[in-house]
């Protein structure tokens, strides 16, 4: 059955939140590698991998990498190094940037560990580095070898970085890369010149990086000499790069704009006769990148081409999806295309996002196991697409290289690509065994621009199940090294080994964690305008919520909308001085309560947050002029609050209550810290006099009735909207209150200075 575009991209939605077992399942039965060839794959690893160690030849970067990765204290001392030493100018910083970082650093534990000698001899650099800085034998002797060694210490650490920026970027210019590219171009291989630079904050930033494009593929075109372009070198973007308000927010703005720079882009490739290739970035902006690539391959002035290249990212949910979308929409225009495929670059990011915005699940596979398994699955999908498709398969595995040799079909057009610097002896011997066609992704651009890759180089190729840092240690067995990924992941599920909390478990058994709304996901998008739409024009009201009958009542003051004065919110009924005075009069503390009783209301209150979210967002629009992200933060927040001082209170250890306490918030988080000063004078069992900023009296109305609703009693907590400091003044001042809960604001600051209260 033949899905259509939008069928499949509302299938990238859904595979993202997907159950990660069940998902796989469904890719493995649709696309698995064939079972009967993986243990001639994982034999033709192993002696792969034997073949490179007996040549000696594993590579300076790789053996750094796999003694220095992030895993260890002293690879992210000298990442920071690095950091310290490409953007400080001045010596007397980075003489103390070096000391701090080399000289606290345990490098003796990494004495003689690693099979290079080069790794061998830069470790006992760096020991007699930091012996030096630490003052050598101490007393005046060390002190004099200190300050000798500084200025030689500096030197040698900024060559070392230098050094360590040359192994990753081919230059500092398209013109100094082509000039070294040479070599490599001599024994066969291509390159894709990857500008570096991403996430233009400016124009300015977006109009350079550009530049910096139009120029590579300028100085490319004079030596694409060879009549298939894929025999001719290429070019990697990054479509953040391009564009300042690269998210969704802007998606229209950014596929006019982006789109327009993309297709120029890929004009002057066309016209030289080389490939250009959109790299892969955060899944947040998955959505947003098949916008602009859809909308740039619709450009009529590119049919006929076929070097308009997409890189996918294996360890995503999506992918799979991801190839069929790309594959369809190849189908719809009649056209040709590359398809990159690659592991990912940025798992560590991807799973502290999921984690710290609450969403549904990880839009990654979480076990390294099942991220190889589902490339060699997507690898096989890719085999199956060569009517349209063109394959790439980056990587730096011996077995996933082996796998795909494999599978391969007589006669298939396809290459491998590596990272320069990296994986070159692997690459080496696949030229020397198949003559298959290879390509090297090559980095080029300024030191100061190389953090964020080099950080991500790291973090992949340090960790101890990579197989760079695997096939560095000799210890590691080539059998072991080169196990069917399928294997491993059937073993992995049946211990039932899941180290990463999913977002909704980042606290442990003490509390669920807010949820979160994914607002670079159409879906999501569409339900919250959806479910905010019969709030347009609601009006709401705010009045004295006390458990006591007041003589007289207050001014009523109409509430607008602070980003269109034509929109009035609602109503308040300011306090008056006989409201104040019967509200204190009527409060009775919730001590009475057991710590569970308080904790269940509590979490129940956060549940009520959670289940009004779209009639919460319209409130804080509308008189909080909050934005969708900024809504979404402070409900999250407010949330968070009531949960953990939910804990606290079951917790049983918060002492007695004070007694009465006036809770006086600020209009900049009228949700927030508004509920999270009740929640936490409520654990307790304090009695609890909210007052809300003046400009945000509707919000605070809501979530006062919401914790009554939970089951606060009203003589508990009672609601005084009123203006400015008059009513907060009273009440902070007033004999009756026992303890004032302030946050900064500007009522706060007079009532401080005034000596009235204090925080």
């Amino acid at each position: 059955m033949n899905r259509s575009l939008e069928d499949i991209r509302a299938e990238i939605l859904e595979a993202k939140q997907a159950d990660e077992d069940l998902h796989l399942d469904q890719l493995i039965e649709a696309a698995a590698y064939p079972a009967e060839s993986r243990p001639a794959a994982s034999r033709a690893a192993a002696d792969l991998i034997g073949e490179i160690r007996s040549s000696g030849n594993l590579g300076r970067t790789d053996a750094v990498l796999a003694e220095y990765g992030l895993r260890t204290d002293e690879g992210i001392a000298l990442l920071r190094l690095a950091e310290a030493l490409i953007r400080v100018p001045d010596a007397a910083t980075a003489d103390a940037l070096i000391a701090d970082k080399i000289a606290h650093a345990d490098w003796v534990k990494h004495k003689g560990n690693s099979n290079s000698a080069f790794v061998n001899v830069l470790t006992r650099l760096l020991m007699s580095a930091a012996w030096c800085l630490r003052g050598g034998a101490g007393g005046p002797v060390g002190r004099a070898i200190g300050a000798v060694s500084t200025p030689i210490i500096r030197f040698c650490s900024r060559r070392a970085i230098q050094f360590l920026a040359q192994r990753f970027v081919l230059g500092r210019t398209i013109q100094q890369a082509l000039s070294k590219s040479a070599g490599m171009e001599r024994r066969g291989y291509q390159y894709s010149f990857d500008m570096l630079g991403e996430e233009a904050l400016t124009a300015a930033d977006a109009e350079k990086f550009f530049l910096d494009y139009q120029t590579a593929i300028k100085e490319l075109a004079p030596k694409s000499t060879a009549p298939d372009f894929r025999d001719n070198h290429g070019i990697s973007i990054k479509l953040s790069a391009l564009h300042p308000r690269y998210e969704s927010a802007k998606r229209d703005r950014v596929i006019e704009e982006l789109g327009a720079r993309v297709s120029r882009l890929a004009h002057m490739a066309k016209e030289a006769n080389i490939g250009i290739d959109i790299d892969a970035e955060e899944a947040d902006r998955l959505e947003l990148s098949l916008d602009v690539i859809e909308a740039v391959m619709r450009d009529p002035g590119l049919k006929g081409w076929d070097g308009f290249g997409i890189v996918v990212q294996a360890y995503g949910k999506a992918a799979p999806r991801v190839l069929d979308f790309l594959y369809a929409l190849a189908g719809e225009l009649d056209r040709k295309i590359k398809i990159r495929l690659v592991k990912g670059a940025y798992w560590d990011s991807e799973i502290k996002r999921a984690q710290v915005e609450g969403l549904p699940d990880f839009p990654v596979y979480t076990r390294k196991s099942a991220t190889d398994v589902s490339y060699l699955c997507c690898a096989r999908k890719l085999l199956t697409m060569t009517d349209r498709v063109y394959p790439q398969f980056a990587g730096h595995n011996a077995h996933t290289v082996s796998s795909i040799l494999q599978i391969v079909g007589e006669g298939t057009e396809f290459e491998f690509q590596r990272i320069h610097g990296m994986g070159e002896a692997l690459h080496d011997e696949i030229r020397r065994r198949k003559n298959a066609r290879c390509r090297i992704y090559a980095p080029v651009g300024k030191h100061r621009e190389l953090l964020p890759y080099l950080a991500r180089r790291m973090l992949e190729n340090g960790a101890n199940s990579s197989f760079v840092n695997q096939i560095a240690d000799f210890s590691n067995d080539p059998e072991d090294i080169s196990r069917d990924p399928f294997e491993l992941l059937e073993e992995a599920r049946k211990r039932n080994v899941q180290a990463i909390s999913p977002p909704s478990a980042i606290f442990g058994n003490d509390r669920v964690n807010s949820k979160g709304w994914d607002l670079h996901n159409p879906g999501q998008l569409q339900e919250i305008e959806e479910r905010r739409t019969p709030f347009r024009t609601s009006s709401w009201t705010s009045a004295p919520e006390i458990a006591a009958t007041a003589d007289s009542r207050g001014p009523r003051v109409r509430v607008l909308s602070p980003s269109n004065p034509e929109d009035v919110v609602g109503e308040v009924e300011e306090a008056s001085g006989e409201a104040i005075e019967a509200a204190l009069g009527a409060a009775k503390d919730w001590s009475t309560a057991t710590p569970g009783e308080r904790g269940n209301a509590l979490r129940r209150a956060s549940d009520l947050y959670e289940e009004h979210f779209a009639e919460i967002f319209s409130i804080l629009a509308r008189e909080a002029g909050k934005t969708p992200t900024d809504a979404v933060a402070e409900l999250r927040e407010a949330v968070d609050f009531l949960r953990f001082y939910a804990s606290e209170a079951e917790s049983g250890e918060l002492g007695p209550p004070l007694g009465t306490v006036a809770c006086i918030s600020p209009w900049n988080f009228p949700l927030a810290i508004f509920s999270g000063q009740i929640a936490g004078a409520l654990a307790a069992g304090n009695a609890v006099i909210a007052k809300p900023a003046e400009q945000t009296p509707l919000i605070a109305k809501f979530a006062t009735d919401c914790f009554h609703k939970a089951g606060v009693p009203k003589d508990v907590l009672q609601l005084l909207p009123g203006n400015g400091p008059d009513v907060g003044a009273v009440l902070a001042a007033h004999p009756k209150i026992d303890g004032v809960a302030f946050t900064g604001s500007t009522e706060t600051a007079r009532l401080i200075n005034a000596g009235i209260a204090g925080a």
